[in-house]
């Protein structure tokens, strides 16, 4: 099958033929429909405290048709995802596909897949995963929004610990993917105010078409006044979905006294902040890393009853063979959102 495998820092993905994966017992295998570009595989594939080994073929954001089944009632031609989780080693030596203390995403021995040559992902035209980790796609749920559940579920995930309530104020950093998904949430969760601070033109369309009362263009007004300009008061809760340095601080000095932050945005080097500015506040702050089941559960029965549309996030599709240049233009974006690789067949 054809794959786009990372093999060292400063080379493009490259496109190589390579080994079909094969289903064994309690696995399954898909034609990859659609696979979804996250932030994390640029954080990756880029210097820093994590660098996934040479021949990893990344991708953890995907839906397909199951074309091998050696699960018990996973049938070939289902339509479905999967958590990218993997047993580690020693759960597998006691017989077990999950975590043995049920930490899931937070296992800190866990393989995720797309992350590890051991694990290979779905830049490819198939990809294989335990059937514990799959999720089978609603009907009314296509393989293209299908792909999206992964993000959708970190979102989810932040707003419920977040503890997001009916009436409050939110303001968001950042209008990328998690940025955008966290607002959705943020709305459906009966927030009055959800205010995007984003850079981007096009995030910042795509934030109001997901729920976001309003958005602030930070290169041009302040965000906190721009804020409560718009809403009336301070936020009570802020989420950070940037993840560079200075942001934890900036989001601090945003905040109101016993505000609530939430930390999204994943950080790649050592970042300083003033933990005094916080405790005078008696700030909050709630750092997050993924999701659990019961996120994407419940992601995928909003998508099936029409009351989550990801497609104003999704803005550009690629071939597998354009996914190199596409993935490396990601590191500097400008009016992409989500880029999703169609490897093969989909709607």
């Amino acid at each position: 099958m054809k794959a786009a495998v990372f093999h060292a820092l400063g080379q493009p993905l490259a496109i190589e033929t390579v080994k079909k994966p094969e289903a064994g017992p309690g696995e399954i295998v898909v034609k990859v429909h659609y696979c979804g570009v996250c932030g994390s595989d640029l954080h990756a594939t880029h210097p820093g405290v994590f660098v996934v080994p040479d021949g990893t073929i990344l991708g953890h954001e995907f839906a397909g048709e199951i074309v091998d089944s050696g699960a018990p009632g996973w049938k070939v031609g289902e339509m479905a995802t999967a958590l990218p989780n993997n047993a580690c080693e020693d759960c597998r030596k006691q017989g077990l596909s999950q975590c043995k203390d049920q930490l899931g995403i937070l296992c800190p021995n866990n393989t995720l897949t797309g992350f590890h040559p051991s694990a290979q992902g779905a830049y490819a035209e198939y990809v294989k995963f335990s059937a514990v980790e799959a999720l089978r796609l609603p009907a009314a749920v296509k393989s293209r929004e299908g792909a999206t559940v992964e993000p959708l579920a970190v979102g989810l995930h932040a707003v419920t610990r977040g503890k997001v309530a009916m009436g409050e104020r939110v303001l968001i950093m950042g209008g990328g993917p998690i940025g955008l998904a966290v607002t959705l949430f943020s709305k459906l969760a009966g927030a009055r105010d959800v205010i995007v601070s984003e850079y981007a033109p096009a995030r910042r369309e795509a934030a109001g078409a997901l729920g976001a009362t309003a958005v602030i263009d930070p290169g041009r007004e302040e965000v906190g006044p721009a804020f409560q300009q718009r809403a009336g008061g301070p936020p009570d809760i802020i989420f950070e979905c940037v993840g560079v340095p200075g942001m934890i601080q900036t989001c601090v000095d945003l905040s109101r006294p016993y505000g609530r932050m939430v930390v999204v945005g994943v950080c790649m080097v050592e970042d300083k902040m003033v933990p005094m500015s916080a405790i005078f506040k008696e700030v909050n702050i709630q750092f997050i890393l993924g999701y659990g089941r019961p996120d994407w559960r419940l992601v995928l029965d909003l998508l099936d009853a029409g009351r989550v549309d990801p497609r104003p996030m999704i803005t550009d599709v690629v071939s597998l063979e354009e996914l190199p240049a596409a993935f490396e233009a990601l590191r500097k974006p400008s009016a992409q959102i989500k880029v999703m690789v169609r490897p093969g067949g989909g709607s």
